[in-house]
C-alpha cells in the first residue's frame, strides 16, 4: 500500500511537520475498486501504520451506520457521540480520531472521491463541510437508509455474477441511490438545526466551494463575490438563508478551523501555521486567532498538548 501522506504548509514536509493523511486502502478493496463496505471490527484499518486512536486525515469519504453504542468520535475539535441508528460521515481532509474505549458495531463505507461521476458528486454534496458529521434519521429514514446500505453490501460482495466493469457500473448506481438518500438526511437535518428555509441558493453553493479553494489566500467577501460574478448584497443574502452566518463570518470560521487543526496536530512553528491561512505576519495571525476563540495560538496549542 503506499505511504500515507502529510499536509502541512504546502511545501515539502518534514518529519512531524504535518497532519498524518492516509490513502484510500486500495488493496484492501474486493477487485480493488474505489469503495469498501463492510462490518466494523478490530483489525480493520486503511493502512498499516494507521494508529486510529490518534487524530489523523483520510483522503476519501467514511459513512459508519451504528448498530450499538455509545461511541464517541472526534471529527474537527467537535466531540460526538453515537448510538445505534445513528451515522457518521467523514468527508476528505477531516481531522478525526477514533475512540480507543468505545466499541464500534454497524456497517462502515468507503469510498474514493473519484469513485462516482461528478454530477452525482455534486447531487449528493460529498464536499460540503458546512453539513453535520453526526445524523440521526428518524424511524422511516433509518429504514431506507438500511435498506440501501445493506442492498449496497450485497452488490459489492457478489464479485463473480458479473464482469468487472458491468460490477463497478452496478456499484456507482447502487451507491449513488443511498448517498442520495443520506445527504437528503444531512440537508434536512441542518435545516431543522437552524429552523430556517432549506438553502436552494446556488450563490450559496458556488461560495462554499470558492471559499473551500482559496480560504488560505483570500479572506474578502468583495472579491468572492467578484470572481463568482454576483453583487456583494446577493452573497450576503445567500450565505445567510443557507447558513445563518454573514459570509466573513463563514470565511473566518473556515479560516479557524484549518488554523486550529494545523495548530492541534503539526510541529509547525505558530508564525508558518499562519502564513498557511494567509497570514504572512505572525502578529496579525496572532490578533486574529484571539479574536475568535479569546486564545493565542500558543495557548491552545499546549491546551491540547
Amino acid at each position: 500500500m503506499a505511504d500515507e501522506n502529510r499536509q502541512g504548509d504546502g511545501g515539502g514536509p518534514k518529519d512531524g511537520d504535518g497532519i498524518r493523511t492516509f490513502p484510500f486502502p486500495v488493496d484492501l478493496s474486493l477487485l480493488g475498486v474505489g469503495m469498501q463496505v463492510g462490518p466494523m471490527g478490530a483489525g480493520r484499518t486503511w493502512h498499516a501504520h494507521a494508529p486510529l486512536h490518534r487524530v489523523h486525515r483520510i483522503d476519501f469519504h467514511v459513512v459508519m451506520l451504528f448498530t450499538g453504542g455509545p461511541v464517541r468520535h472526534m471529527v474537527d475539535f467537535a466531540e460526538h457521540e453515537a448510538t445505534a441508528g445513528d451515522l457518521l460521515w467523514i468527508r476528505p481532509g477531516q481531522v478525526h480520531r477514533f475512540s480507543p474505549d468505545s466499541e464500534y458495531r454497524g456497517t462502515a463505507l468507503t469510498m474514493q472521491p473519484g469513485f462516482l461521476p461528478r454530477a452525482t458528486v455534486e447531487a449528493t454534496g460529498l464536499y460540503r463541510y458546512d453539513l453535520p458529521p453526526l445524523l440521526r434519521p428518524d424511524e422511516a429514514r433509518l429504514a431506507g437508509l438500511t435498506a440501501s446500505l445493506d442492498q449496497l453490501r450485497r452488490e459489492y460482495e457478489d464479485a463473480t455474477t458479473l464482469p468487472l466493469s458491468l460490477h463497478t457500473a452496478v456499484l456507482r448506481h447502487t451507491l449513488s441511490a443511498f448517498l442520495l438518500r443520506l445527504a437528503h438526511l444531512a440537508v434536512s437535518s441542518a435545516q431543522e438545526a437552524r429552523q430556517g428555509p432549506a438553502p436552494g441558493d446556488t450563490a450559496f453553493t458556488l461560495f462554499r466551494d470558492a471559499v473551500e479553494r482559496g480560504f488560505a489566500a483570500n479572506h474578502s467577501v468583495s472579491a468572492y463575490a467578484d470572481a463568482l460574478g454576483y453583487s456583494r448584497r446577493t452573497l450576503v443574502r445567500a450565505v445567510r438563508a443557507a447558513t445563518g452566518q454573514t459570509p466573513k463570518g463563514f470565511i473566518d470560521k473556515r479560516v479557524v478551523l484549518e488554523a486550529k487543526r494545523l495548530l492541534a496536530h503539526t510541529d509547525m512553528p505558530i508564525g508558518r501555521v499562519g502564513a498557511a491561512v494567509g497570514f504572512p505576519d505572525a502578529a496579525n495571525f496572532s490578533k486574529f486567532f484571539h479574536q475568535h476563540t479569546d486564545q493565542t495560538p500558543a495557548a491552545f496549542r499546549a491546551e491540547l498538548r
